[in-house]
């Protein structure tokens, strides 16, 4: 099938955009609706998906199919969708509440089972849409409507987490960086099984600021590692800070200092399917990683499911419902 050339204008929906203003949800449909055309797909094969929360309006402000479901169930919905017709692109939109916290069951067993299926986790370590309650996100000793004396609960490492549970694709971008939203959004369409994609998202109201020492325009390339396949990991405004693994541990050194060269530096590879290394990034404070830190090929479960299918099937010996009801002893009831 021909497949149409659009713009990101041709996935703009009629419908009223209700976020905060200031909040970086915005940036992320927009890079959305950009990395849509570059998909190399018709707009009738993409579905959106969602449960319930801020980031799960998203389907209504995208102009393709979606599904504004209940809270939690996006994936196990999802997953229905994309067994049901696996030729569709299917799209989960979800916060940290939303697919950590009652979506959690759902949220690991698809990155185990690993569909084809790509998931954007807005993490904003808050409850926003019901008003600024704290998440499985939300950090130690956090003040909220829930936590008045500050969070007493262990924060979930939602790439940890995805490691942790088998994911086989796992990205992490900041919420202000639309370019970089756009290509990690085509680099997960192109992936072949489930990729998640965090987004540390800003939500001004009930947690402003709360990856401002990450994200903040003056600090970011100090702070922060965008980490590319293939390529060594440095980062800072000259480049010339980079990671080496001493003992068991990443850390942090200055190209011409105490003699480290380029030479020294690690190189990354996303693509090794040994999670040791990428659950080390996933966890770094400093640098914090972002970038595609995990993105290992394997079989889809619609891949192993079909194979499956189609043993049962050449090994059957019954063909239709019929011949396995009529076969044996049978009797008829007048």
């Amino acid at each position: 099938m021909e497949v149409k050339q659009y713009t990101f204008k041709d996935f703009q929906s009629n419908q009223e955009v209700r976020w905060c203003p200031g909040c970086d949800d915005y940036v992320v449909l927009r890079a959305m609706q950009k990395a849509l055309p570059e998909m190399g797909r018709n707009k009738e094969d993409f579905v959106f998906i969602s449960g319930i929360g801020c980031s799960s309006r998203f389907p209504y402000y995208v102009d393709t199919y979606g599904m504004h479901t209940i809270h939690g169930r996006a994936a196990a919905i999802a997953s229905g969708v994309k067994l049901a017709n696996p030729n569709l692109s299917v799209w989960v939109a979800t916060g940290d509440g939303d697919a950590m916290a009652i979506g959690g069951n759902h949220f690991i067993h698809l990155l185990r089972r690993n569909l084809n299926i790509k998931i954007i986790l807005f993490n904003n370590e808050i409850y926003g849409l019901t008003k600024g309650q704290f998440s499985p996100t939300s950090l130690l000793g956090q003040k909220t409507k829930t936590s008045p004396y500050g969070n007493i609960q262990p924060p979930f490492n939602p790439g940890e987490l995805a490691i942790g549970s088998s994911a086989r694709f796992f990205a992490r971008i900041g919420g202000n960086v639309p370019k970089e939203q756009t290509e990690l959004f085509i680099q997960a369409e192109k992936f072949k099984g489930t990729a998640l994609i965090e987004v540390l998202q800003n939500c001004v109201i009930f947690n402003d600021g709360c990856y401002t020492k990450y994200t903040d325009k003056e600090v970011k390339d100090d702070v922060q590692i965008l980490l590319e396949h293939g390529k060594p990991m440095l980062f800072g405004k000259e480049k010339n800070k980079g990671l080496v693994l001493k003992g068991l541990k990443l850390e942090v050194v200055t190209l011409g200092e105490n003699g480290v060269t380029e030479a020294n530096i690690l190189v990354h590879d996303a693509k090794e399917s040994d999670p040791t290394m990428h659950l080390m990034l996933a966890r770094l404070k400093y640098p914090l990683a972002t970038g595609i830190i995990r993105a290992v090929e394997d079989a889809t479960y619609e891949e192993v499911d079909a194979t499956l299918e189609e043993k049962v099937k050449a090994n059957a010996k019954f063909k239709t419902v019929d011949e396995l009801f009529f076969s044996g002893e049978t009797y008829e009831v007048k």
